[in-house]
């Protein structure tokens, strides 16, 4: 047999009915719907005396639901509007550029807001929808994380904001803030490319947009975590701060750096105060050790509670080591918090899983943050908001109607197996039926989400 046999006797025309793809992108627009999400949104962008032809929640809904779906340009949005036999009447990209542009920045203050209100409403859904846990993602009544890091996002033409970056590049320099539990993106803010990475003002925006993203009920019980860059002063101090109010429990884990009292410490240290790391799966993590320096440092003006932990490891071949680690083939990090309680061990590990938020920046990237679309800077912070609300609709749907390996799957793979699926679209009984082939693989899960997602209560 040949191997180029398969070809023989194929051709491509045009004249099919009934055959759509994309389908899956149908189950995040849904769970816009069902949650509350497109509605609000309405409400928020409204403006009094004007009532456009296309309602501004729903663009901006299928905007986002475009970006969930792999769209990197507003006019890839003609990919859901081309099928209206499935999505209905869809903006234009022309109408999609002016609904953008009539975005303001008291709108971007009520579309958080609507975000905080529907993200309260779908947390309280995990406890209730079996496939929460099913996915190992639902928030229970634990520990909410928050990962804080920052990013470069290159710019291939001169955009409003952009410019050099610390390394040597050329865009923006946006913050944002993940939670670690849910997999969402509760806050992010378009920054100039110039921008600081240990600039303070910066974290406590982001960060209080983002603390204002978790529901009131869940608000109790934080932890905040970030890399050296925001372990200056005033945010320490505000999160200390934090901590000290009512029925609020806010703890820290920040990187570290190391410095000439540190490298004094950590030769002060004898022997036995190393232990052994531990691993992701809790086994020894071989060749790293960790210990605490806090009582051999002076910490004037620092909160108090606050500890310094640090971690030695036998570098990686081919690792850039300072003179200090070049002494004893050592590598030092060191990271703070304020946990008063709990091994050294599980706190390192605890803070390792930081790294976890490289992983998420690089699905944001790949999730409409990688590819601004306009000159404007205003129209790009807007954009920036709709790549929150598309990857706070993927956590949605793989936390609420997916389970097994759809329910942990990067975007990218998402959309492979489930967004982009092709379907024939039946009528019959003023019914529509969409029917999946049933040799695709994922079939049973796609109909099952649709299930569950239906199943929602109306928002009231």
């Amino acid at each position: 047999m040949q191997i180029t046999d398969w070809s023989k006797g194929l051709s491509v025309e045009v004249g099919g009915r009934g055959v759509v793809s994309h389908v899956g992108a149908a189950l995040l627009r849904l769970l816009a719907d069902r949650s509350g999400l497109t509605q609000a949104l309405s409400v928020a962008v409204a403006r009094r005396g004007f009532v456009p032809g296309r309602d501004r929640g729903r663009v901006l809904v299928d905007l986002a639901v475009m970006i969930a779906d792999g769209g990197e340009a507003i006019a890839d949005i003609d990919v859901l509007r081309h099928q209206g036999e499935v999505f209905g009447p869809v903006a234009s990209p022309a109408t999609c550029w002016r609904a953008l542009d009539e975005i303001s920045d008291v709108q971007l203050r009520r579309i958080r807001r609507v975000r905080a209100k529907v993200r309260a409403r779908v947390w309280a859904l995990f406890g209730q929808v079996p496939a929460a846990c099913a996915a190992g993602r639902s928030v229970g009544d634990g520990l909410v994380v928050l990962d804080v890091d920052s990013t470069i996002v290159l710019a291939h033409s001169d955009k409003g904001g952009a410019a050099a970056t610390y390394k040597h590049t050329y865009g923006f320099h946006p913050i944002l803030v993940t939670c670690d539990n849910t997999g969402e993106l509760l806050a992010i803010r378009l920054r100039p490319g110039n921008a600081g990475a240990n600039t303070a003002g910066d974290h406590l925006d982001v960060l209080t947009e983002a603390f204002a993203q978790v529901p009131a009920a869940h608000r109790r019980n934080l932890l905040i975590r970030g890399d050296s860059a925001a372990a200056t002063h005033a945010v320490i101090d505000w999160l200390t701060a934090q901590d000290a109010k009512r029925n609020r429990r806010v703890e820290y884990s920040l990187g570290w750096s190391i410095g000439e009292a540190e490298r004094g410490a950590i030769d002060a240290l004898p022997t036995a105060a190393w232990s052994p790391a531990l691993a992701a799966d809790g086994g020894v993590r071989d060749g790293a050790q960790v210990a605490e320096l806090t009582g051999l440092l002076t910490l004037a003006g620092w909160p108090p509670g606050m500890r310094v932990i640090v971690r030695r490891e036998r570098p990686h071949p081919g690792a850039q080591l300072s003179l200090f680690e070049e002494r004893d083939g050592w590598r030092y990090t060191a990271f703070v918090t304020n946990t008063p309680a709990g091994g050294l061990q599980w706190l390192e590990a605890r803070h390792r899983a930081h790294a976890r938020v490289e992983d998420r920046i690089r699905c944001t990237k790949d999730t409409g943050l990688g590819r601004l679309p306009s000159r404007e800077f205003a129209i790009n912070q807007t954009w920036c908001q709709l790549t929150a609300m598309a990857c706070d609709l993927i956590a949605w749907l793989q936390t609420l109607a997916l389970d097994g390996e759809l329910a942990k799957a990067e975007p990218k793979r998402l959309r492979y197996r489930l967004l982009h699926t092709a379907a024939r679209l039946v009528h019959g009984q003023r019914r529509r039926r969409l029917r999946i082939p049933p040799t695709w693989p994922w079939a049973e899960q796609i109909t099952a989400a649709f299930t569950r997602i239906a199943a929602i209560p109306a928002p009231g």
